[in-house]
């Protein structure tokens, strides 16, 4: 597992993170994310050992990162955030490289190129330039590195970043077939990876870990949580009426026309707007209930822990 106690950093005596402190158990996919500046990449740094501490510990697998680096090393795949290599190689040569580095020689070097490059989809490019690949097959490079010796570990630092939604989407993939068996931190400020491969969020503002909750439990708070949207090319909806409905707390009208019932907590809105609907013969395009936007919890999470 990963986990971080009562990790602190200061740079120019500001503090870039305070007390941070949380783990991840196995076999979980956990999304570290915040605003950028947040302090994301610097307790990554410091949950790998690439940077040290002020105050804290970190440990991967019960090892303690600073009092026995080597040891967690062999523990840990890392992706450091824009999968930096070394352009000036091919991916295979930077691949037997990194094989050596780990200590592998021979048939089992050639083996864990083999069937890491079948993982991540390599061949076609395999004896192409590093500097010469998408950012998409950059990152399936970095990706291979990270996993070549079969780590239990898994950390990510924005895996996504800068990508097209295609070269996303592959990465997105390349993670969920990566997850089985193994402990992965995923940090990102993007939402909708949250959404796309997460299982846990761990939610960081000014360097503090705000809250640590599932997806679902955070779309709970959000106040569209159960909201009602209509929207009708037909009829003209009575704002005034659907604000009458029981368990209403405030009607929005959204920019395409639609109307938005935000519920007040713990209320279920739809099976009285679809007796509404009924009783005043509306002809609606939409009638749909709301999951809850994560963005709306996101915004307001930071925004209380802004200061």
């Amino acid at each position: 597992m990963i986990e971080a106690s009562a990790l602190c950093k200061s740079f120019a005596g500001r503090a870039a993170v305070k007390e941070m402190s949380f783990s991840v158990q196995p076999g979980e996919v956990a999304g570290f994310l915040g605003p950028n500046g947040a302090g994301k990449s610097t307790t990554m740094k410091m949950l790998t050992g690439f940077l040290a501490a002020d105050a804290g510990t970190a440990r991967l697998c019960g090892v303690d990162v600073m009092r026995e680096p080597v040891r967690a090393r062999h523990m840990l795949g890392y992706l450091p955030e824009g999968a930096p290599c070394y352009a000036e190689m091919k991916v295979h040569d930077f691949l037997t490289f990194i094989a050596k580095m780990r200590g592998y020689r021979g048939a089992e070097l050639q083996e864990r190129i083999r069937r890491v490059q079948d993982l991540l989809e390599l061949g076609e490019v395999s004896q192409q330039l590093i500097g010469t690949l998408s950012k998409g097959f950059n990152r399936r490079v970095g990706l291979a590195q990270a996993v070549l010796h079969e780590p239990p570990v898994l950390i990510l630092d924005e895996p996504t970043d800068g990508l097209d939604p295609n070269q996303k989407h592959q990465v997105r993939e390349l993670i969920r077939r990566l997850a089985p068996g193994r402990t992965i931190l995923v940090s990102t400020h993007i939402l909708e990876e949250i959404e796309a491969i997460c299982s846990r969020v761990l939610l960081i503002a000014r360097g503090r870990l705000v809250t640590d909750a599932t997806p679902l439990q955070l779309q709970r708070q959000s106040r569209y949580w159960q909201a009602v949207c209509l929207r009708s090319s037909h009829s003209a909806l009575d704002a005034s009426l659907l604000a009458r409905v029981p368990g209403v707390q405030q009607v929005e009208a959204a920019d395409d026309g639609a109307l938005i019932l935000i519920a007040e907590p713990g209320q279920v809105l739809l099976p009285a707007v679809q007796a509404l609907v009924r009783q005043q013969a509306w002809q609606l395009d939409e009638l749909s209930v709301e999951a809850g936007r994560l963005d709306d919890v996101f915004r307001r999470l930071t925004q209380e822990n802004a200061s």
